[in-house]
């Protein structure tokens, strides 16, 4: 019987030793540290505000049987208003490069 005892003792003597170091590694293992990570996120490049107002050109405005006449001076009075419009558009989306 003391000698069954004895092969218990020699058999479950390293075990408790493992057991010990790996709970002695736990307690001095260093405690987590925060860490920042930087995400890049999507962002509208142009606010609501920064967008021009479309202006209104006078073709939209000419009756369906308008003459000829009618229409090219519509379109040739429109045509420095939507120049200047282009201008403020291609101005806001530069600023997105």
């Amino acid at each position: 019987m003391t000698q069954h005892l004895h092969h218990l003792r020699i058999c479950a003597a390293p075990g408790l030793l493992s057991t010990a170091c790996m709970l002695a590694g736990c307690a001095s293992a260093p405690a987590p540290a925060t860490q920042r990570v930087d995400v890049p996120v999507m962002v509208p490049c142009v606010k609501a505000s920064d967008v021009p107002a479309r202006p209104d050109y006078a073709v939209e405005r000419l009756p369906v049987g308008a003459s000829n006449g009618e229409k090219v001076l519509a379109f040739a009075s429109d045509w420095p208003r939507g120049r200047k419009y282009e201008g403020q558009l291609e101005a806001v989306i530069a600023g997105c490069r």
